[in-house]
């Protein structure tokens, strides 16, 4: 049962896919574990710590790919990559699925049987398996310390003898996993906290952690989540009064953070051009939806852009991957928990129960062929 861990080739990505914590479980399932020489450095992993954990470093990722049974990767593997993957491995990496219809049929036509991580459904058990939540998590942690970085003044209040400093004024929009770490790592810092979300639930979380819960309140804000928990789309009506309501409440804000994602659809847009117009000179706006689309009018990927009136827009690219040793801390966990349920403990082996929920949600190619159905190639 051998597993490589392949150093990743997209720019711009820190991350690995397994650190020494998690090679010593591989090998504790009856595993022997390769990884690609430099692999970790980006996340302070040295190839000493891999070996000293148990791992084969080897010169290159074709060495580590070699013979693999599974492949634990952060991105999906790209097209000019896929010659080197043994047919029938196992590739389980954030394969970000949707509208990339031709490198779906590339990972079909390599043989190897790729599981979307970011797909895990969030059931009980799949929980330490969650690498949307545990990225996020930190992504909201950051998006608050890159907004502290840019602000020209201090988020708390201070009273010292020289005056008084007032706290920054924080408002987070969309409540999910990264927006509550938000809320929370900004009112550690000692900002005053408000936020809002479509999500009903949300209200009480954001409550929960000291701030303020900013909506329009009506029947169909109450309807506005789905069974997985996930925030629906909403009538053009409702966006009307909502974006008059947070048009006005930004305009007293120093700091905006937006967070709002919908799963396979571009991200809605939040924050219009006039509404960055009427924030002050020197606030920040921090987009965490900027891969997506955004979520603020003129952000850009990449950029920290500074508009004529004098307001930060923040895009940074992986945002999650800019705290990379924590990020694969817990994203090589998040894979470890997964791989776990793929193999016979008793006997060592890989056994994918194919049948398995947490498996058929995540499965995108087996067989030479795409097999989840949200992905299935459309009839010409």
């Amino acid at each position: 049962m051998g597993i490589a861990v392949p150093a990743e080739v997209e720019s711009g990505e820190p991350r690995v896919g397994a650190t020494p914590d998690t090679v010593k479980k591989l090998l504790a399932l009856g595993a022997t574990v390769r990884v690609a020489s430099g692999a970790g450095l980006a996340s302070g992993i040295t190839d000493e710590d891999y070996a000293a954990a148990g791992a084969s470093v080897v010169a290159s990722n074709a060495e580590a790919l070699a013979g693999a049974a599974i492949v634990l990767k952060v991105r999906r593997p790209r097209a000019d990559e896929l010659s080197a993957y043994p047919h029938g491995a196992l590739v389980l990496a954030i394969m970000d699925p949707y509208g990339q219809h031709e490198a779906l049929a590339a990972l079909a036509q390599a043989g190897v049987s790729a599981f979307a991580m970011e797909l895990m459904p969030r059931i009980t058990r799949a929980q330490v398996m969650d690498v949307l939540s545990s990225q996020a998590n930190l992504a909201g942690y950051r998006a608050v310390i890159d907004a502290s970085a840019e602000f020209g003044r201090a988020f708390p209040m201070m009273m010292t003898a020289a005056g008084t400093v007032p706290a920054a004024k924080v408002f987070v929009m969309g409540a999910g996993v990264a927006g509550l770490q938000a809320i929370a790592t900004a009112r550690r810092l000692g900002a005053v906290v408000t936020a809002t979300d479509v999500r009903p639930a949300a209200k009480e979380q954001v409550a929960s952690l000291g701030a303020k819960f900013v909506a329009v309140e009506d029947e169909e804000f109450k309807q506005a989540e789905t069974a997985a928990g996930y925030a629906k789309p909403m009538s053009a009506e409702y966006q009307t009064k909502q974006a008059a309501l947070v048009a006005e409440h930004i305009k007293k804000q120093d700091i905006v953070i937006t967070t709002a994602l919908i799963p396979g659809r571009p991200a809605p847009r939040l924050v219009s051009a006039e509404m960055v117009d009427s924030l002050k000179p020197g606030s920040v706006l921090v987009d965490l939806a900027v891969e997506r689309g955004g979520n603020v009018e003129g952000a850009r990927p990449g950029e920290v852009v500074v508009t004529p009136g004098g307001v930060k827009i923040i895009g940074h690219l992986n945002v999650p991957g800019r705290l990379a040793a924590s990020a694969s801390s817990l994203y090589a966990r998040n894979l470890f928990a997964f791989v776990e349920t793929l193999v016979d403990k008793k006997e060592k082996t890989l056994a994918p129960n194919w049948e398995d929920e947490l498996v058929k949600a995540t499965l995108l190619t087996k067989d030479g062929a795409v097999v989840h159905p949200s992905f299935q190639p459309q009839p010409a």
